[in-house]
């Protein structure tokens, strides 16, 4: 098993729980007691781990809310890395793929030099264009297999001349493609009917699920539907519905960080204890 899934699963273990939290940053949405430090992204990261860290296995962070700002967002990124508890997963949301000699480069960028546990990639290129991420048996790799976009219809839902969708395909593959337990897949909440086929079709890949929270997904479907046979090897991503809660009724903003964490707080444990009633 790789060490990213054993981490991973250990920590479900000891929890009960399936709690990834997406750090989908966004400078613009920030609450304003944040404006005032040098670094608003980071300070707001760092309060969405304290307010988290007792429940959360995992961290992952969307690239492009980083990207987005330049050399500044990635010093963010980069400090906030190395403020996740070590138990914790770290996952970079950055969805590559590329001819092999561009992949080699972007699987160094994660792994090496920002050191993630994990990290989501996009299939349709083929192997040649995943094996460099593959090869890096301690991590896990998410290949985007049936996401809970409405545009999903337009390729992975797609069939082929075998009769079968194209996301089935990709599962083949990816279950194929895995090397010491390191493969896993991207699988929407929304699609909570295909999730259980997905998981009885691939019993030993690891699936992250986003789609619960602001996208509608059941949080209690996704979590039995999810998991393997040992009730672990599955995360549930919640970004927005987490880390923007609504203020206090009145005066529609947080006084100070401390009121602000426990709002996340509350939203996590709340999740927590979905999860754990199913678990």
């Amino acid at each position: 098993m790789s060490a990213a899934k054993d981490k991973a699963n250990r920590r479900i273990s000891a929890l009960k729980s399936l709690l990834c939290v997406g750090l989908d940053s966004d400078a613009a949405k920030l609450p304003e007691i944040f404006q005032a430090y040098k670094h608003p992204v980071l300070e707001f990261n760092r309060a969405i781990i304290r307010a988290t860290e007792d429940v959360a296995v995992a961290y992952k962070l969307n690239t492009a809310f980083y990207e987005a700002r330049g050399i500044a967002g990635l010093l963010d990124m980069e400090r906030t890395l190395q403020s996740i508890p070590d138990a914790c997963m770290t996952i970079a949301d950055a969805k590559r793929a590329d001819i092999g000699n561009t992949s080699r480069m972007y699987a160094q960028a994660f792994f090496d030099h920002w050191s993630f546990d994990a990290l989501t990639l996009a299939p349709y290129m083929g192997f040649d264009s995943l094996e460099p991420f593959f090869a890096y048996e301690d991590k896990l790799l998410f290949v985007l297999c049936l996401t809970s976009n409405e545009g999903s219809k337009d390729f992975e839902e797609q069939v082929m001349q075998s009769g079968e969708p194209l996301y089935q395909n990709v599962l083949a593959k990816v279950a194929g493609w895995s090397r010491n337990g390191n493969g896993g897949v991207v699988v929407g909440a929304t699609k909570s009917i295909l999730l259980e086929e997905i998981r009885r079709q691939a019993p030993d890949l690891f699936l992250l699920i986003p789609g619960v929270g602001a996208q509608g997904g059941s949080l209690e479907e996704a979590v039995d539907l999810g998991v393997d046979r040992n009730r672990q090897s599955a995360l549930i991503n919640v970004s927005r519905s987490l880390i923007y809660p609504a203020p206090p009724p009145g005066s529609g903003k947080f006084s100070g960080i401390d009121e602000y964490e426990c709002a996340v707080a509350l939203e996590a444990a709340k999740m927590y204890d979905g999860m754990k009633s199913v678990l």
